[in-house]
C-alpha cells in the first residue's frame, strides 16, 4: 500500500498504518481501551501480518484513529479487530470512515468484531453501520464482561469499482 489519502473530512486523512506507527498507535489503543489494550507486540504483530488490514487517522501530524481488519478468507469472513479514536477526536465521524474503509479493504461477504455489552457508544454506532448482534461471548473480558459479537452481510465488493490505496 501506497501513502495516499483517503478523505476523512477537511482535517483528518485516512492512510495506511505502517510498521514506524506501533508507538502512536500503542499509545492511542491503551487511551482507548485501558484494561483491554494490545499490548505494543500484537500491534507490531499485525502491522507485519500480510492479510491484515491496518488503517490510521491523521490529523495534525498524529495519529487520532485506526483500525485493524483481520482477512479470513477461506470463512468467507473479515473480522475488525480493534477499532479506536482519540477521545478529542469522537464525534467527527472519523469512527465510521475508518470502519467503512476497512470494511472496503476486508472485501468479505461477512464482517464480524466484538465489543462490550456495556460499550452503549460503540454499539450505537455498528447498529447504525448495519451491524447485528449474532452471538454473545460469556465472560470474554479480563475483568469477566461479556463480548457481544455482531455482523455485518455487505455486497461483495471486489467487482465493484472502489478506492485503492495501490494507484
Amino acid at each position: 500500500m501506497t501513502e495516499r489519502n483517503l478523505p476523512a473530512g477537511e482535517d483528518v486523512q485516512l492512510r495506511p498504518a505502517q510498521l514506524r506507527d506501533v508507538w502512536a498507535i500503542h499509545r492511542l489503543e491503551r487511551s482507548c481501551f485501558q484494561r483491554d489494550a494490545w499490548p505494543w507486540i500484537d500491534i507490531f504483530a499485525v502491522l507485519l501480518f500480510p492479510e491484515t488490514v491496518r488503517l490510521k487517522a491523521v490529523a495534525e501530524n498524529k495519529v487520532v484513529g485506526f483500525v485493524v481488519g483481520d482477512r479470513r478468507r477461506r470463512q468467507g469472513l473479515g473480522w475488525i479487530a480493534t477499532l479506536g479514536v482519540h477521545q478529542d477526536y469522537r464525534r467527527r465521524g472519523i469512527g465510521r470512515r475508518l470502519l467503512e474503509a476497512c470494511e472496503r479493504e476486508l472485501d468479505t461477504r461477512r464482517v464480524r468484531l466484538t465489543l462490550r455489552r456495556s460499550n452503549h457508544i460503540a454499539m450505537d454506532l455498528y447498529k447504525s453501520a448495519g451491524y447485528t448482534p449474532v452471538e454473545t461471548w460469556k465472560r470474554y473480558y479480563r475483568d469477566g464482561e461479556d463480548g457481544i459479537v455482531m455482523e455485518k452481510l455487505q455486497r461483495s465488493v471486489s467487482t465493484e469499482i472502489r478506492p485503492s490505496f495501490d494507484q
